[in-house]
């Protein structure tokens, strides 16, 4: 299956596109100008076609290409909100993390990550593990993965306990110099601030000093 998908986003292959694209991403590996959309259509064909285990199988190989669309389509075949089971997809997601090396792939694993956290929040506690690794996009993608909990408007209290949690890692992030990270508090401030204004105003009463002021502006957005 593999060598089938690989050769069907090649077919795709814009090398205009891709030059574009490489010069915008940076990171150093193969582009072949395909599209968000072309690929998402590809990988939910795939998806249909596939078991669960098959379909992890396949995103692995795709990831291991190191191949920016094939990486795209990895984990495009795991972006699904009932998955089950899901342990082998979610032990994927986790063993590509240390591997971003930009915010395009890294968001694009994040959606497919967010599905499985939502489907046993219990897996918190890993993603906790990230908040301290040495890896910038490691650290970023722990409030990335996490942005459905800025989102409720009805939370649990167990809900209200992630939000909390994770405002305490963002919290130790405000000192972080990094543009990436300052982003990514900001981000989840300013969604956090639709739907729960007042843990936005307290933390940036709290911590919004330590801020970058484009953080602190962005994360104030909507207040």
């Amino acid at each position: 299956m593999i060598d089938e998908a690989l050769a069907t986003l090649r077919a795709l292959a814009d090398d205009t596109k891709a030059a574009e694209m490489a010069a915008y991403h940076k990171s150093p590996r193969v582009y072949l100008g395909v599209t968000v959309p072309q690929i998402t259509e590809l990988a939910n064909g795939w998806r249909e076609q596939l078991t669960v285990e098959d379909r992890v199988t396949l995103a692995d190989e795709l990831w291991q290409s190191d191949i920016h669309e094939a990486r795209v389509a990895a984990t495009k075949l795991l972006t699904q909100a009932r998955l089950r089971p899901d342990e082998g997809a979610w032990a994927l997601i986790q063993s590509w993390v240390p591997e971003f090396d930009g915010w395009a792939l890294a968001d694009h694993a994040c959606d497919a990550g967010r599905r499985r956290l939502q489907a046993d929040p219990a897996r918190i506690d890993s993603v906790e593990e990230w908040t301290t690794s040495d890896h910038m996009w490691t650290r970023r993608a722990a409030l990335v993965i996490t942005l459905p909990w800025t989102k409720m408007n009805f939370p649990k209290p167990e809900d209200l306990a992630i939000r909390d949690r994770v405002l305490g890692w963002a919290a130790s992030y405000t000192t972080d110099p990094d543009w990436f990270i300052q982003k990514a508090i900001a981000w989840w401030l300013r969604d956090l601030s639709k739907h729960d204004a007042d843990r936005s105003r307290a933390f940036l009463a709290a911590h919004g000093d330590k801020m970058k002021p484009f953080a602190q502006k962005e994360a104030a957005k909507f207040l």
